[in-house]
């Protein structure tokens, strides 16, 4: 499922291809996503449109166009997001299509339907119900040891659920989770009671550290994900333990294990890791 890193990369790989550039046509080939697509709106608030801009919230993707119009795309589970010349054959699970001035598509291709794609405007953004939930950005400068400590308190939740709970920082994903305290050596099921101050500022250091280097490196394509020009990412090459049980731990070479929490898998190692 492509995470923050992947959106990111999607749009700074989209950012010199759609600015400035009219969305002559709209059409849809499925009456809904996981969501039903509402092509009147996107018609209204966006055909006709000059792109103005690229932005990201959390894992959502906001295209900004003329008239404060906003384009708002999520990739799901399986969901690719590329610009190809307007003569290529539709691709099958071709949902979504945004012709452009100078004949190319925008095209939204989501085999399993778990993406979105939907219409608002930019002043709407804040207050609807895919976005009021959403806490800060990890790599906004909100994000630090203070901010981490002062969410935790009064909990007990294992500091990996912790990390991931969107209500609270955006992004940080089942893989991020897991590098990000694989760097910091603090066990995944660690109470958030049990963290100091000084562990809380390593931990939020890292997480910066793990989505930024992700994004260096393209993202993490492990299934579907590929930015906007369909290039695969590389970061899973450097992956330390996700995905790695059985092997050895590139820091202290204790065999990598994997748990299950809430219902998905926890990779670390329990020599480095306490």
């Amino acid at each position: 499922m492509p995470e923050l890193p992947e959106v990111e990369v999607l749009r700074r790989s989209l950012v010199h291809r759609l600015p400035d550039r009219r969305i002559t046509r709209i059409e849809t080939r499925t009456p809904t996503l996981r969501e039903p697509l509402d092509l009147r709106k996107l018609r209204r608030l966006v055909q006709g449109k000059r792109v103005t801009g690229l932005r990201r919230r959390a894992k959502y993707l906001l295209i900004d166009v003329e008239d404060d119009g906003v384009l708002v795309i999520h990739l799901g589970m399986s969901g690719r997001l590329t610009v190809v010349p307007n003569d290529e054959p539709l691709a099958p699970h071709e949902h979504l299509l945004c012709h452009l001035e100078g004949g190319e598509r925008l095209r939204l291709v989501d085999p399993r339907r778990f993406g979105l794609a939907f219409a608002l405007k930019a002043d709407e953004i804040e207050e609807d119900r895919h976005f009021v939930h959403l806490g800060i950005e990890p790599l906004g400068g909100a994000l630090d040891g203070a901010f981490l400590a002062n969410a935790a308190a009064g909990r007990r939740a294992p500091v990996k659920n912790f990390l991931m709970d969107g209500r609270l920082v955006v992004g940080v994903g089942n893989i991020y989770a897991c590098e990000s305290l694989w760097r910091s050596r603090v066990h995944p099921k660690r109470s958030t009671a049990r963290i100091s101050a000084t562990t809380w500022e390593r931990i939020a250091a890292n997480v910066r550290e793990v989505l930024s280097d992700a994004i260096e490196q393209g993202g993490t394509t492990l299934n579907d994900f590929a930015d906007g020009e369909g290039n695969a990412g590389y970061f899973q090459v450097t992956l330390s333990v996700y995905g790695r049980d059985g092997e050895a731990c590139p820091r202290c070479g204790r065999v990598v294990r994997r748990v299950v929490q809430a219902g998905r898998g926890t990779f670390y190692c329990p020599g480095c890791q306490r």
